[in-house]
């Protein structure tokens, strides 16, 4: 009997800035930029991460930073300058170059930078094998109180954008900040209809809302969900979104075997180099160590890129990243062993 497949991409993740416009209540990641913590990386930083993560055997760069960090206050006064002095206008540009950089390392970036505008993802989505951004809700939620880019109509625009650009695109729910299991509902068929239009919803995540001491302002009301909830919300996904569609949990956030028989597929992005710096108090399990653990439960723990098998086969990628998607991928699309 073939084993199901459960698949994941070996990646690093790269935090270009922490720096953001939004300022969501659960948010551990985001300093304001005037915060002596608050950081917008160097090309040699984010260069040393692409050399260690070449040489761990990783497919993936993923760039993910804060949403429109320009219209901080206080960003240009910081980091403004560097920008400008390394020859770019704005962060997008500045994202655009480690997309090039990343390649040359022979790593697939996928970035996701919050919001974009059409002409920022026309300008990324040569450079990149798939792109993300996380719906999160439907819901207007008190979490979201002050974020210009959590209203939920201007994330939609941004992932039917991405269909109209035929981008491979990541999104998902975030569980417990507030919403509803309505919302749930009327946040996956949302995903569905744009899928049914453009068909370029690759996987969504169902991330659980794990709280981390980086906090800044919590909300005290803002509750994990349960296995329980997340098994209904796996049931509930599979009942409105197309098989095409790949679950994904995370698997440093929730043990996801027992989440698995209900219909989980994929297990994301996970780092032998880098933490995930949106949890860095969640650290990623040993890939070695799922693999063993689930073979042994009749799944095969398959290794994909940052660009899903379907759309591998598809040719449906950034035309800059055709080159190292065909040097990497198997005749299914998958990792080449």
């Amino acid at each position: 009997m073939k084993k199901r497949p459960i698949t994941y991409s070996k990646n690093i993740f790269i935090p270009v800035t922490n720096v953001c416009r939004n300022k969501c209540a659960y948010c551990g990641f985001r300093r304001p930029a005037e915060h002596k913590d608050a950081f917008l990386m160097t090309e040699e930083e984010v260069a040393a991460i692409l050399k260690k993560g070449a040489e761990a055997g990783c497919t993936e760069a993923m760039f993910a930073f804060g949403e429109s960090p320009e219209e901080a206050p206080a960003f240009a006064g910081k980091f403004g300058k560097r920008l400008k002095d390394a020859g770019f206008d704005t962060v997008i540009d500045y994202a655009a170059h480690l997309c090039r950089l990343a390649l040359e390392h022979g790593l697939l970036p996928h970035v996701n930078g919050g919001v974009l505008s059409f002409e920022e993802l026309k300008k990324l989505a040569p450079l990149n094998a798939s792109m993300g951004l996380m719906l999160e809700t439907t819901a207007e939620i008190q979490a979201h109180k002050d974020c210009t880019g959590k209203i939920p109509a201007a994330r939609l625009k941004m992932i039917e954008n991405a269909g109209k650009l035929k981008i491979p695109f990541t999104t998902g729910l975030l569980i417990g900040i507030g919403e509803t299991r309505n919302d749930w509902t009327e946040s996956l068929f949302a995903i569905q209809k744009l899928h049914g239009k453009y068909g370029h919803i690759q996987e969504i995540i169902l991330q659980n809302y794990t709280p981390n001491s980086g906090q800044e302002n919590p909300v005290r009301d803002l509750k994990p969900p349960s296995k329980t909830d997340m098994i209904d919300l796996i049931l509930l996904t599979k009942s409105i979104l197309t098989p095409d569609i790949s679950i994904q949990v995370a698997p440093n956030l929730i043990p996801p075997l027992e989440l698995i028989q209900y219909g989980v597929t994929d297990l994301g992005g996970i780092s032998p180099v880098t933490i995930d710096f949106i949890n860095p108090e969640a650290e990623w399990p040993k890939i070695e160590e799922l693999k063993t653990l689930l073979n042994s439960k009749g799944y095969e723990f398959k290794e994909r890129l940052p660009v899903h098998p379907l759309y591998v086969k598809k040719e449906q990628y950034g035309s800059e990243t055709k080159r190292l998607v065909m040097k990497l991928a198997d005749a299914d699309g998958y990792r080449k062993n």
